[in-house]
């Protein structure tokens, strides 16, 4: 009888392991979020973003003030119930001011990397799907760029031409594309050989489609933090410019403008016309660097499903 049940055990089927489901789109980007969301740094880069925002683009709708009449009555006053952060030399209110340099501070990064990012992503996608001799060309126009100092290219441009805002944006993109196109060019040769790229070009497909509908995609989280550095690095760029007198010119207004006519009174003791445009500057930009971080490693859960 003890044979018999040894023997039964031994013809009983092993119970084989049972296999986890893949996640579902949804279930990606749930784990995306919630890995996100465990940066605590990140959710304070996203609420530091959130804030700039509305201060600049909400508050001047709240606190009102004159940031185009000069008032020589009440240059540099110190913070008062009537004007909170104080006055400028020509009588500006300081806390106004900030509110209007952040807008062209934040639509100058802003635009400038999303202009930056897309033509990278194009030229990046094309060269490294394409190879060969275009790959070649292309990318050595890109080390040709890298090879100059991007400051001191910046400059050259905006001393050819007058540095209004479009103008601005255009100059700090054509710097900024770069990273973009070589990290994209990367990502585009390693995905050209996957099965589902050879599958759509035996089915016909054309090469557009394809790095259209499956390169650019499957890239887009490369695609997106090197978006989030870059608003941060046009951001500084900017105020670099208007440091040295090459910024937006009057009446528009600007962090890196502010900061430079304050240092011309950083032995009076107004510290108000330095500190809040260089808090501005250094809490936007950190903002934006935790962000990325944290954006590059919730993305890689989508990596590791694909």
């Amino acid at each position: 009888m003890t044979v018999d049940l040894q023997a039964a055990d031994e013809l009983r089927p092993t119970p084989q392991p049972e296999l986890a489901e893949p996640m579902t789109s949804t279930g990606i980007g749930r784990a995306i979020l919630d890995v996100f969301l465990q940066n605590r740094l990140a959710t304070v880069g996203v609420g530091v973003i959130v804030f700039m925002v509305l201060f600049s683009f909400v508050g001047p709708h709240i606190y009102v003030t004159d940031q185009v009449h000069t008032n020589l009555n009440q240059v540099t006053e110190a913070p008062s119930a009537r004007h909170l952060l104080g006055t400028d030399e020509v009588g500006y209110d300081v806390l106004g001011r900030l509110m209007l340099g952040g807008q062209s501070s934040l639509e100058v990064g802003l635009a400038a990397a999303a202009v930056a990012t897309i033509f990278g992503t194009a030229w990046g996608a094309i060269a490294g799907y394409f190879g060969g001799w275009l790959d070649a060309a292309m990318m050595r126009v890109v080390d040709a760029f890298l090879s100059i100092p991007s400051l001191l290219l910046v400059l050259v441009l905006v001393s050819m031409f007058p540095p209004t805002v479009p103008r601005l944006i255009l100059v700090i993109a054509l710097i900024s594309w770069l990273p973009t196109a070589r990290l994209v060019r990367g990502e585009s040769l390693s995905l050209k050989v996957r099965e589902y790229v050879l599958a759509a070009k035996a089915v016909g497909a054309r090469d557009e489609r394809i790095i259209v509908r499956h390169i650019i995609p499957n890239a887009i989280g490369t695609i997106v933090v090197l978006g989030t550095f870059t608003v941060a690095d046009s951001i500084l760029l900017l105020a670099a410019l208007s440091y040295l007198g090459l910024g937006p010119p009057p009446p528009a207004a600007n962090w890196g403008g502010m900061l430079t006519d304050g240092l011309n009174y950083i032995y009076d003791g107004y510290w108000w016309l330095i500190y809040p445009a260089g808090l501005a500057i250094v809490l936007t930009v950190a903002a934006f660097n935790l962000v990325g971080d944290a954006l590059r490693d919730a993305l890689e859960v989508r990596l590791r499903e694909r």
